[in-house]
């Protein structure tokens, strides 16, 4: 079973400063709209960018609606990571009003 955060638990998180956030969409999907501090690493690269995951504390996944940040969870874990998915992704991250950085 892979471990899922809900969008107010993670929001608290966030809050804390020293989240480590992934954003598994292509450039072309983050550019326009993602939580703010998410560092883009597609899933498509991520088998060869694993290695810059942090291993000594929670790595928080998300994407558009939680298919691939599952995956990604899926994927970090079996490498040791501690991942754990956003559910609802980042659709529902600005649906429900929240920050939402653009680059």
């Amino acid at each position: 079973m892979i471990p899922e955060i809900d969008h107010n638990t993670f929001a608290a998180r966030l809050d804390e400063g020293d989240a480590f956030v992934v954003d598994v969409r292509e450039a072309r999907e983050y550019r326009p709209g993602h939580v703010p501090g998410a560092r883009n690493l597609p899933l498509s690269v991520l088998p060869a960018r694993l290695p810059e995951l942090p291993k000594d504390r929670p790595v928080y996944v998300i994407c558009q609606a939680g298919g691939r940040s599952a995956q990604a969870t899926d994927l970090m874990r079996a490498v040791g990571i501690d991942a754990v998915s956003v559910t609802g992704g980042t659709g529902a991250w600005i649906e429900s009003g929240r920050p939402v950085a653009t680059a």
